[in-house]
């Protein structure tokens, strides 16, 4: 038997947008809400999270695109890869929930190439190399 809640205006969760972004080898899930331009990494702040200066302002140019700095809040929760890939990875993710959220911004964060996801991953190590393409010396005698 199927119990069913009253919904009133107090217990109402705010509208939130959710997209995944990905980078190398992160993957961020990003939740947007409306809001005071907040920006929680894993729990953490951004400038305690990224500890770059230029990280947090690659995180935030979806918003400088579409010219709404500080009108969204921002929950993401980011696995894998070092610190460069997750923030653009959260960069996507942002990317792509605000074109969730409103379907017109899609066409400026296209034209700044921010709905692309960047397939530059590391190549593979191969064999009798010292790395992916790196030889080990050559000694003629």
């Amino acid at each position: 038997m199927a119990t069913t809640r009253r919904v009133t205006e107090s217990n109402t969760p705010a509208k939130r947008w959710y997209a995944t972004g990905r980078r190398k080898e992160a993957t961020a899930r990003v939740y947007l809400a409306s809001g005071t331009g907040r920006i929680l990494v894993n729990g953490r702040e951004i400038t305690e999270y990224l500890r770059r200066p230029a990280l947090e302002m690659l995180v935030g140019q979806p918003f400088e695109v579409i010219e709404r700095k500080d009108q969204f809040d921002v929950l993401a929760t980011v696995r894998g890869g070092g610190l460069a890939g997750q923030a653009g990875a959260i960069r996507h993710g942002i990317a792509r929930a605000l074109t969730v959220c409103e379907a017109e911004l899609r066409s400026p964060l296209k034209q700044a190439g921010m709905l692309t996801r960047d397939a530059r991953a590391k190549e593979r190590k191969k064999y009798g190399r010292a790395s992916a393409r790196a030889r080990f010396q050559f000694s003629k005698r």
